[in-house]
């Protein structure tokens, strides 16, 4: 199952749409996961009719109709692993073993806010990922997604797809 992972949109502040190649890993994934920061509900109605399911949490920016909407964290399974998804998930230092803690029974948390794209595993297989900001990169080079495979016999890719060149040209789908 391949699941697009994005986080930290701030719609409409950061922009009107989401890149071209943002897009089209949307599209062609057989579900989303956004990890709050969407702002308004017009967004999340946006990325729903993308097309695939779309798992959501709220983030600290978001709007009040976002936040009666949507939890603060979730937990869902996907082929045999379980997945969480949260917003903020606290300082760098001690991370991937507080979310560990935060969440036993997962294989994998997704997380978003400080739009630095990350990937970390622990010896045990846990991952960690944010997805980084398709919209608002900050101090990172380029914006950027996720995106996660999940296989039979619980396999786990993780990759950050950088969605323009340095020079902040949008990619086209390779």
């Amino acid at each position: 199952m391949r699941i697009a992972v994005i986080s930290d949109t701030h719609f409409p502040q950061r922009g009107p749409a989401l890149p071209p190649l943002c897009d089209q890993c949307l599209a062609s994934a057989d579900l989303i996961v956004h990890a709050g920061d969407l702002c308004d509900l017009h967004t999340l109605g946006s990325i729903r009719d993308v097309g695939p399911p779309v798992i959501a949490v709220h983030g600290n920016v978001d709007d009040a109709d976002v936040r009666a909407q949507l939890p603060r964290e979730t937990e869902f399974e996907v082929g045999g692993t379980r997945i969480a998804v949260v917003h903020d998930a606290g300082a760098a230092a001690g991370r991937l073993s507080r979310l560990r803690r935060q969440f036993p029974a997962a294989g994998v948390v997704i997380f978003g806010h400080s739009h630095v794209p990350l990937i970390e595993q622990g010896a045990d297989g846990f991952l960690i990922l944010n997805p980084g900001s398709p919209t608002d990169r900050r101090r990172q080079a380029v914006h950027t997604m996720a995106e996660l495979i999940v296989g039979p016999g619980f396999a786990l890719r993780a990759t950050i797809i950088p969605l323009d060149d340095a020079a902040g040209t949008p990619r086209q789908n390779d």
